[in-house]
């Protein structure tokens, strides 16, 4: 378990310095679209036809590292795509020190120096998040097919204050409103409850758990207690975005899958990719949280289950009772 939190502990801290590269890519692409005159005579550029295409282009590919870094989970993937670009940068200025004297040598050193800089931690990032996916939690669930423990993993950013997005979470009742294979989360004390979830062939599960670890406001671990058929846990930290408003979600579940045939009823009843399911679970959250209402396709957000009791319909939002019967439930 030590292990396991090291781990994602690591994964944590790529994602939100992965971010961070983001809102960096998206800041110096801004301001090469909107400015470029202001950004070839900071650096000392010339204002030749090439300088005067190349800023703009440049721009244009810090923004689609924003994009990938803001929005995917594969930050290394694109953080080494910064340090190739970093790398495609100081060539360029290199050739253009050779080039040039007086202040505009002086003005190219500076910015060749701030690049160095940023290379470095773009080749930090990059290296972490590749030693990070080789060692960390990862897709666990490679043979639980036969048994053994599956692990989820998932992430994604909430338009709203940390406090307040914990807020919700810990009122274990709203769980079902977003996560699709929860029936039911009813409190039983205060740091106990019982849970009931959908379950392969139209079956239901039931199982008690208890609150483990929580710190207000930033943190929420969990653990099935008693004999349950599946003895689950998880962890749920509320981070605090660089943009100083919004909230990243970190998410881990662990499921002991049985062996024999249980265990592959099991498995096969959490899909071909348990990940995804997660993250859809989690941009529902992000509905409900964002908006107050979450768009529904058959069966969701109730659980597998109901896809055979109820006829297909095109996605709706959910009305305001309903919302409210969930978050009751």
């Amino acid at each position: 378990m030590a292990v396991r939190e090291s781990a994602n502990a690591r994964q944590a801290e790529v994602q939100r310095r992965g971010r961070g590269l983001g809102w960096m890519s998206l800041g110096l692409g801004v301001a090469q679209l909107a400015a470029p005159e202001a950004v070839r005579r900071i650096s000392g550029v010339d204002d030749s036809a090439t300088s005067r295409a190349v800023v703009p282009l440049v721009g244009a590919r810090e923004l689609v590292h924003a994009a990938g870094l803001l929005t995917s989970r594969r930050k290394g993937v694109w953080a080494w795509t910064r340090v190739v670009g970093d790398a495609m940068d100081l060539t360029s200025l290199g050739i253009a020190i050779a080039h040039r004297c007086g202040h505009r040598r002086r003005r190219l050193l500076g910015v060749t120096g701030a690049v160095v800089g940023i290379t470095v931690l773009d080749l930090l990032t990059a290296v972490q998040a590749t030693r990070a996916r080789a060692v960390g939690p990862g897709p666990a669930v490679r043979g639980a097919r036969g048994g053994g423990p599956m692990e989820l993993t998932a992430t994604t950013t909430v338009r709203k204050p940390s406090q307040e997005v914990y807020a919700f979470w810990r009122d274990l009742g709203n769980l079902p409103t977003f996560m699709a294979h929860l029936e039911e989360v009813r409190s039983t004390g205060g740091r106990t409850s019982h849970w009931s979830a959908s379950a392969p062939f139209g079956k239901s599960v039931e199982w008690d758990a208890e609150i483990v670890d929580e710190v207000a406001g930033e943190k929420i671990a969990w653990r099935s207690t008693g004999n349950p058929d599946v003895p689950n846990a998880g962890t749920v930290r509320f981070v605090p975005a660089p943009d100083g408003v919004s909230t990243e979600v970190h998410v881990l579940l662990t499921y002991d899958i049985p062996g024999g045939a249980v265990g592959k009823a099991v498995a096969k009843y959490f899909g071909e990719e348990p990940h995804q399911q997660l993250d859809d679970d989690l941009r529902r959250l992000k509905q409900v949280l964002e908006t107050g209402e979450v768009l529904r396709s058959e069966g969701a957000p109730w659980g597998k289950r109901a896809r055979k009791e109820f006829p297909q319909r095109p996605a709706q939002p959910l009305s305001d009772s309903e919302l409210a019967k969930g978050a009751d439930a």
